[in-house]
């Protein structure tokens, strides 16, 4: 059977035949306007709809848990696959009031086995289908008030799993998402973040090229990205920083460059000197000027013991000084959702709760989700 939440109206009419370009919009435009489909859509015979029904179905996640922050906007909704894999999703409040954006799961666990991720412990089980990926954006957008103008603005592909293992699903995902006939969120509001797999963000760059890039640094230097990062064994950053001045150029937008600090391992004034040494290269050799975030580490286990810890504040700051005396600004991301081990690096299908349950709602948003400069 044919996901109906998860064609463009072009895939619709070639999978099913005798079900012209005209109708096929409607059709999936009623989907995802009605979250099913229904007895009958505008414009559309019944015949076609007729065809329709008997060659696809609306398969769903189930509903595990929903999370809520205690101290900011974000939302963590755990959702079960029907192999019974358990994937998170998180709601992230947006500086307009009213929309938000969706950090998707590609996978169900990740093969890359990053030492500073949940995820990466967890090990892959399966990638996941496109159907599954765009449910869980429907699945955020229910939980919204859309009579009062909550909408689902962008999608950030930093779940579980490295997106990029998962091209095929996750490049349609995307042309789903960014359809008109689909959820219409502009492909210049989706990001699709990368531990760094070359072959990948250079078919991104040629297939879906309004997408935006974003890489995990880690480190600028081998030893230590290595051992943060072993994917960096096979693709090492310098082949990895290659296909990005591709993207670059070929896009015209600048890749985001991800940098969690860890205490003592990556968060020196050298650290930081190393990282301006690359991206002024990135820059010089014909790339988009990087736009640096700077991700605090967040804890893997609240309980448990932790390999690494946060860098104080006084060595953030002088590290992003070194950055903004080479001319590269910075911004500190706001990483939410901590208490529910919903931020960034924490995914790992964790459930400190019973299924179903809700804790009590967010509190008082912050003004921003980042830290500008």
């Amino acid at each position: 059977m044919i996901p109906l939440q998860a064609v463009t109206p072009a895939a619709l009419t070639e999978a099913i035949p005798g079900v012209p370009i005209e109708e096929a919009r409607r059709i999936v435009g009623a989907v995802h306007r009605h979250d099913h489909l229904p007895a009958a859509v505008r414009n559309v015979r019944r015949v076609t709809l007729d065809r329709v029904r008997a060659a696809g179905a609306l398969p769903t996640l189930t509903l595990y848990g929903v999370q809520r922050s205690r101290i900011d906007p974000f939302v963590k909704y755990s959702l079960e696959t029907p192999g019974g894999e358990i994937v998170e999703t998180v709601r992230i409040p947006l500086e307009r009031n009213g929309r938000y954006s969706v950090c998707v799961s590609s996978q169900a666990g990740c093969a890359l086995g990053c030492i500073f991720c949940a995820t990466g412990r967890l090990g892959l089980q399966r990638n996941l289908e496109t159907w599954e990926i765009i449910e869980q954006v429907r699945m955020v957008r229910r939980g919204l008030n859309r009579g009062q103008g909550q909408r689902v603005h962008g999608i950030v592909f930093q779940g579980m799993g490295e997106p990029l293992a998962n091209l095929d699903s996750v490049i349609e995902s995307i042309r789903v998402a960014s359809d008109p006939s689909g959820l219409a969120i502009d492909g210049r509001a989706i990001t699709v973040c990368t531990a760094g797999l070359p072959a990948g963000i250079r078919r991104l760059a040629r297939e879906v090229p309004a997408v935006r890039l974003a890489l995990s640094i880690a480190s600028p230097i081998p030893s230590v990205r290595r051992r943060l990062m072993p994917i960096d064994l096979a693709f090492p950053l310098e082949e990895v920083l290659d296909a990005a001045l591709e993207h670059s150029r070929v896009t015209r937008l600048a890749p985001m460059w991800s940098f969690t600090l860890l205490s003592g391992v990556n968060d020196s004034v050298q650290d930081a000197r190393r990282l301006a040494q690359l991206a002024r290269g990135f820059t010089r050799n014909g790339g988009m000027r990087p736009r640096i975030s700077i991700v605090p580490f967040n804890a893997i286990d609240l309980e448990g013991p932790q390999s690494f810890g946060r860098s104080s504040h006084d060595r953030e700051e002088a590290f992003r000084q070194v950055l903004r005396e080479a001319g590269l600004p910075s911004h500190k991301r706001y990483s939410g959702g901590a208490d529910i081990l919903g931020a960034c690096g924490q995914l790992a299908g964790s459930h400190a709760h019973q299924p179903g349950q809700k804790s009590s709602t967010a509190a008082t948003p912050p003004a921003s989700t980042t830290e500008n400069e």
